[in-house]
């Protein structure tokens, strides 16, 4: 059996006989709602034994989700796959149709720094997810609520686990919930970012927090054009974006631009409109005396908390 692709399940290798190879090539885009072929990071999935078990591929050099201080591969990619993962899962385990509306209630994820290392000599990382279906409710015959259990493994070891909580509505209720919203599009005008440099970055058109703070809370910075923030159109900021920008806003915060994110845990309140200013927040850190850092990234729209990300950083040596 090709290394990659052993794990710690003794029934493995009987799907392995069964189903096809999990790093051959890419799911169909429209499973994982992604429009460019280049961003669909899942290779492959099948059931053993009601466990859903999918492959994915990070590459080194991903346009946006890149290295991290030349060391590791972006965490950040993990959070990418689980939202895939949930997809393709939501319309090929649980029958979803294609057009309904998702709603992410809460997602996260940990890894272990060593796991996340980039191979010498330069090769992708397949990750192997192993995933389990909960909290299923239906309604009318669709499912309604979902929850997901991941663990992810990398060359037979543990990189990570997450986990994923989401709504399902149909279209009509969608419409009828977003009501006048159901047609906005991201904003062409934004406002000037802070220094890339102070967020890991290298580009101002990768920065998603503005340079103008108030009380230490940074605008949301769209950046609509942004191929794959903005991959395909949307009627409100998606969780990635602000799942980065709660990274920004820590690296930012710490003063350590090249820090390693290695955990995130979301809670999304509401939906962030495009139409009215969201301020990004950080709480003061924790510290656990060994480099590593935790923070509560606050959004703040409409006077309200719309949403938080609980970061924790690894601090990059020398910083």
């Amino acid at each position: 059996m090709n290394a990659l692709l052993q794990a710690d399940r003794p029934h493995f290798e009987e799907a392995q006989q069964r189903g096809p190879e999990l790093f051959e090539q890419t799911v169909p885009r429209s499973l994982v709602h992604r429009a460019a072929v280049s961003e669909v990071l899942l290779t492959g999935w099948q059931t053993v034994h009601d466990e859903h078990r999918l492959g994915a591929q990070w590459s080194r050099t991903h346009s946006y989700y890149g290295s991290v201080d030349g060391r590791w591969h972006d965490p950040m990619l993990f959070a990418e796959t689980i939202r895939q993962a949930c997809l393709l899962l939501a319309h090929e385990a649980l029958d979803v149709p294609m057009g309904v509306g998702f709603l992410t209630e809460s997602t996260a994820f940990e890894v272990a720094e060593e796991r996340v290392c980039l191979s010498r000599p330069a090769r992708p990382a397949h990750v192997l997810l192993d995933m389990r279906l909960s909290h299923i409710k239906r309604r009318a015959g669709m499912v309604s609520c979902y929850a997901y259990d991941v663990v992810a493994h990398r060359d037979g070891e543990r990189l990570g686990s997450g986990r994923l909580r989401g709504k399902v509505t149909s279209p009509a209720v969608y419409r009828r919930l977003r009501g006048d919203r159901i047609d906005a599009r991201p904003p062409h005008t934004t406002v000037a970012p802070v220094d890339p440099r102070l967020v890991g970055r290298d580009c101002e058109s990768d920065v998603v927090l503005g340079a103008s703070a108030v009380a230490g809370a940074h605008p949301l910075r769209i950046v609509a054009e942004h191929p794959v923030l903005f991959d395909h159109p949307v009627d409100h900021v998606p969780g990635m974006v602000l799942m980065e920008a709660a990274r920004q806003a820590g690296l930012l915060a710490l003063g350590t631009p090249g820090g390693l994110l290695v955990a995130c845990e979301a809670q999304f309140r509401r939906y962030v409109e495009f139409d009215i200013p969201c301020l990004v927040s950080a709480d003061e850190p924790e510290h656990d005396g060994r480099g590593r850092h935790t923070l509560t990234v606050r959004f703040l729209q409409d006077g309200s908390e719309v949403g938080t990300c609980r970061v924790g950083i690894l601090a990059a040596t020398g910083e």
